[in-house]
Parts: C-alpha cells; sequence; structure tokens
C-alpha cells in the first residue's frame, strides 16, 4: 500500500523569522519529519500549496478535492492548517466518499522542536492505512469523522461534536 500525502501548509510547515518576528512558509518539513521518524510505509508527497488554513479560499478546497479524485492511491493523508481544517474534512466528506483521507495539522509549528506535529503525522499516517472509506480528523492520537468534529477554541483540542452541537 502506498499512502499519498497532500501538503496545504498551516502551521505544521511554519518557520519562524526572527529578524521580522513573523512566521512564513518556506518549504515542507513532511520528508526530514518522515526521516527522523524512520517511516517505512510507501509514501508519495505533493505540495498542493503553503498557505495559512485561515487564508484558504474555495479554489483552493476545491484544488484539493480535486487532486484527492485524481490519485492513484485511495488511502490520502493531507497535512492542513488547524483552523479550518475540519471545513476541508466535511467537503471531502461529500466530494471524495470513496477513499480513506485523513486530515491532520499541528498547533505549534515542527521547526519550534516542541511540536504536537510529529505525534501527529506518525498517528495519521497509522489511521490512514487502517481506517475503512471516508474523511477523518486526526489529532492528538485520535481520529474523528469529518462530521463529527470540531477544534475548541479554548482548549485547543479536537473533540467530538455533542448532541446539542449536532442540533
Amino acid at each position: 500500500m502506498t499512502v499519498r500525502i497532500f501538503v496545504t501548509g498551516g502551521t505544521f510547515d511554519k518557520t519562524y523569522d526572527m529578524l521580522r518576528g513573523q512566521l512564513y512558509f518556506e518549504d515542507t518539513q513532511l520528508p526530514e519529519m518522515l526521516k527522523l521518524g524512520r517511516n517505512s510505509v510507501n509514501v508519495r508527497i505533493r505540495t498542493l500549496m503553503m498557505i495559512d488554513s485561515l487564508e484558504m479560499t474555495d479554489e483552493d478546497r476545491d484544488v484539493i478535492v480535486r487532486n484527492c479524485k485524481a490519485a492513484e492511491e485511495s488511502h490520502i493523508l493531507i497535512t492542513h492548517g488547524t483552523d479550518t481544517m475540519v471545513k476541508t474534512a466535511k467537503l471531502l466528506s461529500k466530494e471524495v466518499p470513496d477513499k480513506t483521507i485523513v486530515v491532520t495539522g499541528a498547533m505549534i509549528p515542527y521547526r519550534f522542536g516542541s511540536s504536537d506535529g510529529f505525534f501527529n503525522l506518525g498517528s495519521a499516517l497509522a489511521f490512514a492505512q487502517t481506517l475503512e472509506s471516508g474523511t477523518y480528523v486526526v489529532m492528538n492520537g485520535r481520529y474523528f469523522e469529518a462530521n463529527n468534529v470540531r477544534k475548541n477554541r479554548k482548549t485547543g483540542v479536537f473533540e467530538e461534536l455533542t448532541p446539542a452541537d449536532q442540533k
């Protein structure tokens, strides 16, 4: 099995510019992370975009959907910013129901050294290989169905929707 990885940017891949005091995108950290993690899963990586998910447009999401539909692989992992990953996951769930798609990200950039991204990537890669067809958000060792998850903005943790949220 080969897992297709699509990179879209997000905090996962941000780097810190000490002179300007700003986060920015340079290149994806994925190959380095997979090497350091001693990954033995066959993967194919393609960078679709390098943007903050708050800047992601409907056209950007269409690019993600088109690439997922066109991928030869039936197991796909997408790195994505956490602020709008649920929106993208819901769209993928509707548009690409016949593949296993896992969307993951990080709250802290990988380059900071204390990032959750390394753990999230490993978890997402495992879930991408084992879950049934559908779209999932994977964060902090847990997976959630795309239509039953939210980012709790107070705690910074992803969680299942409550019955009140689903109304």
